[in-house]
């Protein structure tokens, strides 16, 4: 059970960040239209500094910290994780390859009796 609390209200602050950092990707991607004739080099400039603004706008937002947060503890939690070893992964494969190639000839085998069931003896349609 998370011990994070959940808090759906946000302030007037965070709503006006928010809108800013939307308003700074919105100017990136005009700045970099509409700085065309300028060259690649002011073009791909503006763009990035507008990103890179844009985000720590974002990430100085409540949502922003709480983002963080989730991935710090995303991260302690991958760090929990037995990982298998070179063998053991090399072992689970094969025995996945060896069920798939199993079920792919008992689903043939099926495939056919049922063909030859229902066409040739029922039916009678011989080939």
């Amino acid at each position: 059970m998370s011990t994070a609390q959940i808090e759906t209200v946000t302030s007037a602050a965070d709503k006006a960040k928010l809108a800013a950092a939307a308003a700074l990707v919105l100017g990136a991607l005009a700045s970099f239209y509409l700085l065309s004739a300028q060259g690649a080099l002011a073009q791909w400039g503006a763009l990035l500094v507008c990103l890179l603004l844009s985000v720590v706008v974002f990430l100085s937002s409540l949502q922003g910290k709480q983002l963080i947060g989730f991935g710090r503890d995303a991260w302690r939690e991958v760090q929990k994780v037995v990982w298998p070893t070179r063998k053991e992964a090399v072992q689970m494969t094969a025995y996945v390859f060896g069920f798939v190639l199993l079920m792919a000839v008992f689903l043939w085998l099926t495939d056919k009796t049922l063909e030859w069931l229902l066409y040739d003896l029922i039916l009678g349609w011989k080939k």
